[in-house]
């Protein structure tokens, strides 16, 4: 009369005979540790590019000038406490300069150039490379800094004023 609901051997049997009839090769990938190695080289990636600096390492001044945005990257020429030019990171002189900066404007006359002039370096080779920037054809011309200027240079005294400050 009662029905046979197969008893606790009857069910565990069937159970135990679908594991084994999927039990073959498992044809899945676990993607969770590819998707780990990947978010964490993304974080590194992430963290490392701003920190790379390209040209030459010089002392920048500090200003409180906005930063400049640009989509594609400037090209970038650096002088040294010493006088030596980069362009990139490549040292040339001042006539190579030129010659490469007016073979550059002619393939791209919109590109954007920042020099940066190391915070010891005399004004003459700063204003020579600027110079030869602005005969070359380019009008998109920018001064590299570091942001965060300090407080403003204290204004010169007048000849005439007396050393101790006293009137």
């Amino acid at each position: 009369m009662g029905a046979s609901a197969g008893g606790a051997k009857g069910g565990y049997q069937r159970r135990n005979a679908r594991r084994r009839s999927g039990a073959g090769v498992m044809s899945d990938i676990n993607v969770t540790p590819l998707v780990d190695v990947m978010l964490v080289l993304l974080i590194v990636f992430m963290v490392a590019a701003p920190l790379m600096t390209v040209g030459v390492p010089i002392d920048l001044p500090k200003t409180d000038a906005k930063p400049l945005t640009s989509q594609v990257e400037p090209l970038s020429v650096s002088i040294r406490p010493d006088g030596s030019i980069y362009l990139m990171e490549e040292p040339m002189n001042m006539e190579q300069l030129a010659e490469k900066l007016k073979a550059l404007y002619g393939v791209d006359p919109e590109k954007e150039i920042r020099v940066r002039g190391d915070l010891a370096a005399t004004y003459g080779p700063i204003a020579e490379v600027l110079g030869a920037i602005n005969s070359a054809g380019f009008k998109k011309i920018g001064l590299e800094t570091l942001p965060g200027g300090g407080a403003p240079a204290a204004a010169p005294k007048p000849a005439d004023a007396p050393a101790d400050g006293s009137n």
